[in-house]
């Protein structure tokens, strides 16, 4: 178990940036913090979760709720900080700005807890990419079914409608709305990958081609990286061409069912996630897992992943790892690139 893991909540909020103050949310968690030991407000807003697990990202959660508010325009004293909207404010001076807001949305606030962040990262489709390359050229199988439990709104499911640009090789349509550079991984070759079904699901899937999804999903967006944002309206728009199912479900009993029957011959099956192994019960993953497992005699089928270890290292300098199956392929970060891959 990591340090983290055993942090009281009011510890994790304070150094989920390592104490850093260089951008706004190391400044706001710093003072939600403070304002938790003086007895304020945000303790009305966490109360019940002080013995929320490290891996339920509780400070994530209550930022992504403020950020919606500001995004909605409701409080545009608090928005002039904001670099999502605009806002060039000294960040330092914040807190005053910011108390009123939470006292008169503290309802809106504490429902938000219960919302695990979705800020569905289209940047970790370049591990999607790496995994599903080798899977290819492992099996011969170029056309692919694609699953995703934990898919949120199904951005990542586009994977092959993103264009890839990386050190000596690009991937992925010429005329894509999102391209993701600085991909890096020299000598990484991609394979080409007809995905002829894709599909998700989650337990609390939402339409983000519509205008108040995507403000959910970009409420979930750090607002001091404008590069995050720019990714995820290129990644709606092409949604919005290629429109994804994304089924209300839990993760283990919707793998099962959808593996229940072999996909066409010839098709590889491909089950995909995207740190959420940390938000599912123990037993669900390894629900999952096993249903993975029956359904390989049924059918070409692979597991592409990127997770943080299990368990958690005891430093904070770890990165997620790119795995296929139970093999880790490589790294890249919480965002994506730049990905790296384990010499062989």
């Amino acid at each position: 178990m990591s340090a983290y893991d055993g942090a009281t909540v009011v510890e994790r909020m304070r150094s989920h940036w390592g104490g850093s103050t260089d951008h706004l949310y190391g400044v706001l968690v710093r003072e939600l913090a403070d304002d938790w030991d003086r007895g304020g407000v945000v303790r009305e807003i966490l109360r019940g979760r002080e013995d929320a697990p490290a891996g339920d990202m509780v400070q994530l959660r209550l930022l992504a709720g403020i950020h919606r508010i500001v995004l909605r325009g409701e409080a545009p004293g608090l928005a002039c900080f904001y670099p999502s909207v605009g806002g060039t404010a000294d960040r330092y001076a914040v807190w005053p700005a910011l108390e009123p807001v939470l006292r008169a949305h503290v309802a809106e606030l504490r429902e938000g807890l219960d919302v695990a962040p979705q800020t569905n990262e289209v940047g970790r489709s370049v591990a999607l990419l790496a995994g599903l390359s080798e899977a290819v050229r492992r099996t011969g199988l170029h056309r692919v079914r694609l699953l995703e439990p934990g898919a949120s709104a199904g951005l990542n499911l586009l994977v092959d409608r993103f264009r890839f640009v990386g050190d000596g090789w690009t991937a992925g349509p010429r005329d894509a709305h999102l391209v993701l550079e600085g991909c890096e991984a020299p000598g990484f070759t991609p394979v080409e990958v007809e995905v002829v079904e894709r599909r998700g699901c989650d337990l609390d899937p939402f339409d983000a081609t519509t205008d108040e999804g995507a403000a959910h999903l970009r409420s979930f967006i750090w607002p001091h990286m404008p590069e995050r944002d720019g990714r995820l309206v290129a990644a709606l728009a092409t949604l919005r061409e290629t429109p994804v199912m994304v089924d209300r479900a839990g993760a283990a009993g919707w793998v099962r069912a959808q593996l229940a029957e072999p996909a066409p011959e010839g098709v590889l099956t491909v089950v995909w996630h995207s740190i959420t192994r940390q938000y599912w019960p123990p037993q669900e993953y390894a629900a999952m897992l096993d249903a993975i497992e029956e359904a390989r005699v049924r059918m070409p089928l692979a597991r592409v992943a990127l997770e943080d270890p299990h368990p958690l290292p005891t430093t904070s300098t770890w990165r997620p790892q790119v795995e296929l199956d139970d093999e880790v392929l490589g790294w890249c970060t919480h965002h994506g690139p730049p990905l790296e891959l384990a010499r062989r």
